[in-house]
């Protein structure tokens, strides 16, 4: 899915990356509300950390002044989604989260990153 940072892009806000990985982190901090408490410092903070760092890398890209830089945050944002996957996968292996709720969550991380992807090749052609 291509994306354009076109005249109707007035703000990060408008991004549909952005707006689905803001969809992605209210999802992922629910279903992380039943993990153990000794995780609170551990997997738990560091898939929050992880989630937090999509959308907001996405918004301070967009500010900055060249295309450059926005496509290297954008990149940031792609290497935080995996880390999001790796982490959601660990909460399955060590039975944190189920089977059903791995699905949705690595569907969402898969979208957000195509989408994400989408709007780094429609930068990709653009002056710096």
């Amino acid at each position: 899915m291509m994306q354009s940072t076109s005249a109707s892009v007035q703000s990060y806000r408008d991004l549909i990356a952005w707006q689905k990985s803001m969809e992605l982190v209210v999802e992922v901090y629910g279903c992380t509300q039943n993990f153990p408490k000794s995780e609170i410092y551990g997997l738990v903070s560091q898939l929050h950390r992880a989630a937090v760092s999509v959308p907001s890398n996405i918004a301070e890209g967009h500010a900055r002044r060249s295309t450059g830089e926005f496509k290297q945050f954008l990149g940031h944002a792609l290497g935080s989604l995996m880390e999001m996957e790796t982490q959601i996968m660990i909460g399955e292996r060590l039975g944190y989260l189920d089977s059903a709720r791995v699905k949705n969550l690595m569907g969402r991380t898969t979208e957000v990153g195509k989408i994400t992807n989408g709007l780094l090749r429609s930068l990709g052609t653009r002056n710096q």
